[in-house]
């Protein structure tokens, strides 16, 4: 079974991602505090900490996840086409998988051809809609229906 491994929120565009330690989830807002979460279809991002790790790797660079610019990463799974319309729930937080989160050319002023390796595989995570609310924190186990 998968759990949280980080949580991270932007309140604004250009910013460093800010890493907390639990989060309230909300139907309007999605993640409380995250400037992105009422962009529906993608108010909430989920990564693999396996695809991350892959994608450094390829890069050959050392890259701290929050470079992605992801809400959460997780553990012990790997994303790809068959989790599009899935229920995530993390607690009594429920959300619903909507599409691949593609890797957009800011990954590269990040790290030249980072955009390239988080492509393949589902490797920048996905995107999802708050169905239900709630509050979740580090180490929360998940569950994909």
């Amino acid at each position: 079974m998968s759990s949280i491994k980080a949580i991270a929120i932007k309140n604004r565009p250009r910013v460093a991602m800010q890493v907390i330690d639990s989060a309230k989830i909300t139907v309007e807002n999605g993640i409380l505090g995250d400037f992105r979460g009422t962009q529906q279809g993608r108010q909430i991002t989920i990564m693999s900490e396996s695809a991350w790790h892959k994608a450094c790797a390829e890069i050959d660079a050392d890259l701290p996840w929050t470079t992605r610019r992801a809400n959460l990463l997780v553990d012990e799974v790997e994303f790809d086409a068959s989790y599009v319309g899935k229920t995530v729930r993390i607690g009594d937080v429920q959300l619903m998988v909507t599409e691949e989160t593609d890797p957009c050319s800011r990954m590269d002023a990040q790290h030249q051809g980072l955009t390239a390796a988080l492509t393949p595989d589902w490797r920048g995570g996905i995107s999802c809609n708050v169905i239900k609310p709630g509050e979740i924190k580090i180490g929360d186990q998940i569950e994909f229906d």
